[in-house]
């Protein structure tokens, strides 16, 4: 039997936060606590009213196929919730339901980049771009940021050394993962400038749209010339820690939208069906839930960066959105004398329990990266967790220095 498989695979990556997983399920099978911060898992039930909904339309028999788009009361339901929020105009043809949000990259990948086209997306950032581009025969061209007082912003020179004619796409994650990054105003106005000037489509991803602790969120989407040329990623994970239940939608240009149709029926058929009636209830019904929820993720931030900040040789930016801290830790990381990222990870993971991801579980450091970063997910770990983990990270960190290699 052959054993050959498609060249193609090579090119695949992954979602490298589950190989941390992985390596603190083991260390927690061989007796030991783990503190989970390695996964934008969310440890908070689903509202009652969302699965009550889901549940009455199971009950009800909404259990066969239905067409790929979705069920018309929730692209409806997606259409006015994103037109509202964005300030923009959209009707059920603006909209495609998918099994999460994920699937909308593979799909905007595969609808608008042919072979070797040049895509622009973000590094540090969510590592499944990276992995789609780079298996649809694309070529890869990650732009990073640039740390400052209020966070991090876009490297905009690189962006604009890196465009091209081949230069077909742009991915942008503002409320970003894993860094919480945010644009400002002329930041989002710079992309919407180069965008419209170089005739660039714009995967925008906001995921993290709604996990705001103050003031209200912007997308590019409602900036001049933005709307014709931008598909919006929209998923129900984070808002209403609904992870596991696999619903999102492609929010765009109807005759794109009918494109990503198409390549849903060839790749799932549809998205489950009693779960899309959980997905109105979300966006209509009852909202105390979701507040609870945001509520709840905003004490975990403030507890943990409460406790990091205590932490000598950390640098933190507190961000205002999604559920992570990405602290700069590179005083550490040299006092203890790490060989790379990984063997600091795991050294930490083994003395104290605690599980993060690195810098580099979000892509390859770019050219003359200098300063070494980690993320905490908080979503995953209660107050009282957080606060018993970083007591024995400041222990270590304090005594780590004779824990430094010869």
């Amino acid at each position: 039997m052959k054993t050959d498989y498609a060249s193609r695979l090579t090119k695949l990556g992954t979602e490298t936060a589950f190989a941390v997983s992985q390596d603190a399920a083991e260390f927690a099978a061989e007796g030991n606590k783990v503190y989970p911060f390695h996964l934008g898992d969310i440890n908070i039930p689903t509202p009652e009213n969302i699965m009550e909904a889901a549940n009455r339309a199971l009950r009800d028999g909404k259990t066969g196929y239905i067409p790929s788009v979705g069920i018309p009361q929730l692209r409806d339901a997606l259409a006015e919730k994103i037109g509202i929020e964005r300030d923009i105009s959209l009707t059920r043809k603006n909209v495609v339901v998918q099994p999460g949000g994920k699937p909308v990259i593979p799909k905007f990948i595969q609808a608008l980049m042919n072979p070797g086209d040049g895509v622009l997306y973000p590094n540090p950032g969510y590592p499944i771009y990276e992995s789609q581009i780079e298996f649809h025969g694309g070529n890869p061209l990650p732009y990073g940021y640039i740390p400052n007082t209020n966070g991090f912003s876009i490297d905009r020179d690189r962006v604009e050394d890196m465009i091209d004619s081949n230069t077909q796409l742009f991915i942008y994650n503002n409320y970003q993962n894993p860094m919480g990054g945010e644009s400002n105003q002329d930041e989002m106005e710079w992309i919407a400038h180069l965008v419209n000037r170089h005739d660039l489509w714009v995967l925008s991803d906001e995921a993290y749209f709604n996990i705001q602790y103050s003031g209200n969120p912007k997308s590019i989407v409602s900036l001049p010339g933005m709307q014709e040329r931008t598909v919006i990623l929209y998923t129900f994970s984070k808002t209403y820690a609904m992870t596991g239940w696999r619903l999102g939608a492609a929010i765009g240009p109807a005759d794109l939208m009918k494109i990503f149709a198409k390549l849903g029926v060839n790749d799932e058929s549809c998205t489950n069906h009693f779960i899309q009636y959980g997905g109105v209830e979300a966006l209509h019904g009852n909202q105390v839930g979701s507040h609870t929820i945001l509520d709840e993720l905003k004490k975990r931030r403030d507890a943990l960066s409460a406790k990091l900040n205590e932490i000598e040789g950390v640098s933190l930016f507190t961000p205002n959105s999604t559920f992570y801290l990405f602290p700069d830790v590179t005083e550490l990381y040299h006092q203890m004398g790490a060989h790379s990222y990984e063997d600091f990870r795991s050294r930490v993971l083994r003395e104290t329990g605690v599980s993060f991801c690195t810098r580099e579980h979000f892509g390859t450091p770019l050219p003359n990266e200098n300063r070494k970063y980690i993320r905490f997910a908080y979503s995953g770990i209660s107050v009282s967790d957080i606060e018993e983990s970083m007591g024995k990270l400041q222990k270590f960190f304090k005594t780590n220095n004779s824990l430094a290699p010869a």
